[in-house]
């Protein structure tokens, strides 16, 4: 599907755009071109030490911020799929900085599709997150309107060749956000583990999961679904108590915009979501239900179903947990007992 393509992640020097990077390359060894458009220059450095010219020179790096549409038309010149993994992310920083928010994730987003629709572009997959279902905090809500910029975009394409899709999961693990590096270096130095509410839940996604159901999308999108992934939650607690037993822990209360439990599909979205086997799809409000499902042989949920990490019936325990931290965060990760 990707060989002879060429493709531009944006964000792509972050945790995700890496991971991309490494499994495009090994899975479709004769991709074209694969563009990295970042606005860090020493992250992109840093990378193309990794993807040298000499060795890989089908791998190009392109200085930009989405928030420059010009900049970004130029770098969407000649691609054949976008991948959107650009934004500003962290919770508590977005309820300071609304507006440099909304400029990036909203803005930006907006000036992914106006690349897209100005060049020959067929594909864009944006990535979403568990917090733009019914969200409470800033960063949520840009991305839900980001969201829905990418659906609606369907809509405008004429009778171009062009698919617009989203892919929404939960937190990542191994990710630069992930809370695990920090659980881990408090223990290692004694500290008490600082945990919001005991009872807080998260779903869980590795980066390598991720990456493959983006793949998994550019190949069988038909445009304006929005997937979401059947994957397991765990307690935040599972994981201080995974990685050190016999911990402190302290409970601090919610940070700025912070839920007990995240949501990737509510009550109201079960009227135009379907089950698709290992994804949900959330179709477009007014949309032909019976084309999608056929396409992919689903079926409609039940009327009023939720996809909540606290109501889920697969959960992540503290054994689990301490084997998916070996693999995906730390090789080397021992529990720490004292």
């Amino acid at each position: 599907m990707l060989n002879e393509k060429s493709i531009l992640i944006t964000g792509g020097t972050g945790s995700f755009g890496k991971k991309f990077t490494e499994m495009i390359l090994e899975k479709y060894p004769d991709v074209r071109r694969l563009v990295i458009f970042s606005r860090d220059e020493l992250k992109q450095y840093e990378m193309a030490q990794l993807y040298s010219p000499e060795k890989f020179p089908h791998v190009r790096f392109f200085i930009g911020d989405v928030r420059d549409g010009a900049r970004l038309r130029r770098a969407c010149e000649s691609i054949d799929v976008i991948i959107h993994a650009a934004a500003l992310k962290q919770v508590p920083t977005a309820e300071y900085n609304p507006d440099e928010f909304i400029k990036t994730n909203i803005g930006g987003a907006q000036n992914v599709i106006d690349a897209a629709l100005s060049t020959e572009v067929n594909v864009v997959i944006a990535l979403s997150t568990d917090k733009a279902a019914a969200p409470i905090n800033l960063y949520g809500a840009t991305k839900l309107v980001s969201d829905k910029l990418f659906i609606a975009a369907n809509n405008i394409k004429g009778k171009r060749d062009l698919k617009f899709a989203v892919v929404r999961y939960g937190n990542v693990m191994g990710s630069r956000g992930s809370v695990i590096p920090f659980f881990i270096e408090k223990a290692k130095n004694g500290d008490v583990i600082p945990i919001t509410h005991r009872n807080m839940t998260r779903f869980n996604i590795s980066l390598e999961d991720g990456v493959l159901m983006v793949m998994w999308a550019i190949e069988n999108s038909i445009g304006g679904e929005l997937f979401v992934p059947k994957i397991p939650s765990y307690k935040i607690e599972t994981i201080a108590n995974a990685i050190a037993p016999y911990a402190k822990i302290e409970y601090v209360g919610f940070r700025p915009g912070e839920k007990l439990h995240e949501e990737m599909i509510t009550e109201s979205d079960s009227y135009s979501t379907i089950d698709i086997g290992n994804y949900y799809a959330i179709l477009p409000s007014g949309c032909d239900k019976t084309k999608y499902l056929k396409h992919y042989n689903g079926k409609e949920v039940k009327s009023g179903f939720r996809y909540c990490s606290g109501e889920n019936d697969k959960w992540v325990d503290v054994e689990e947990m301490r084997a998916l931290i070996k693999k995906y965060v730390d090789p080397n990760f021992m529990p720490v007992k004292t």
